[in-house]
């Protein structure tokens, strides 16, 4: 059975319902092979990212999945996210996603701009109507475009999957998870990006290739 990697959730340290321990494992339980731990993060609270590190030292080393400190910019003011992204990686965070121009949020417009173009963004999350420009920088600086299971954030799901395959940049399929319930299967994180319109060679980067070469890069699987 192939196995997920999900490189977008919330624990308690911000608005998320679960404690880290909680999210391994029911993340273990749907066959997770590795879920990254990203709260929400502006210039009040980054130093939660210590915290995360804290919480999920001992997960790692008792239990059979491998969780991944990290952060999601979010909210703040486009023009310090290449700050605040290198002070997340500073802390220790593995993996630095930004919440990036969802259609249902509103997101101050050059927040996109500015994630693609810094290099220690991992990936762009649910980016909405991302232009050709920004995709194309994006796969220039090896940041991938977010596929997101979230209810409202995965409206702009077509668009973003159009966009990426247009130009060759990497796309992943996380859940943004907030609550028990938002954690998804394999299966559904396929159904995903089916819907999202991949052909099946796609569907296997997204879920597979890219996932992992972003965890390799960082030296973690």
């Amino acid at each position: 059975m192939d196995k997920r990697i999900d490189l977008h959730t919330h624990s308690i340290f911000s608005d998320g319902e679960l404690l880290p321990s909680e999210i391994a494992r029911r993340a273990s339980v749907l066959n997770h092979k590795a879920v990254a731990i990203t709260d929400h993060v502006d210039a009040s609270n980054i130093d939660c990212v210590g915290r995360i590190i804290d919480a999920v030292l001992d997960i790692r080393e008792n239990w059979d999945i491998e969780i991944i400190p990290g952060a999601e910019i979010t909210h703040a003011p486009a023009e310090i996210i290449e700050k605040l992204a290198n002070h997340a990686r500073d802390l220790g965070a593995e993996i630095v996603v930004v919440h990036g121009e969802t259609i249902v949020e509103p997101v101050i417009e050059g927040t996109n701009w500015n994630a693609v173009n810094c290099p220690e963004v991992d990936i762009l999350a649910h980016p909405g109507l991302i232009t050709i420009e920004e995709a194309e920088i994006a796969k220039e600086n090896d940041i991938a475009l977010e596929l997101s299971a979230r209810r409202g954030h995965c409206l702009g799901n077509g668009h973003v999957a159009s966009v990426a395959m247009d130009v060759g940049a990497k796309l992943v399929v996380d859940t943004d998870t907030h609550a028990p319930e938002d954690l998804i299967s394999y299966d559904m994180a396929y159904k995903i990006a089916l819907g999202a319109g991949l052909p099946e060679k796609e569907i296997e980067k997204a879920l597979n290739d890219n996932p992992q070469a972003i965890l390799k890069s960082k030296g973690i699987l």
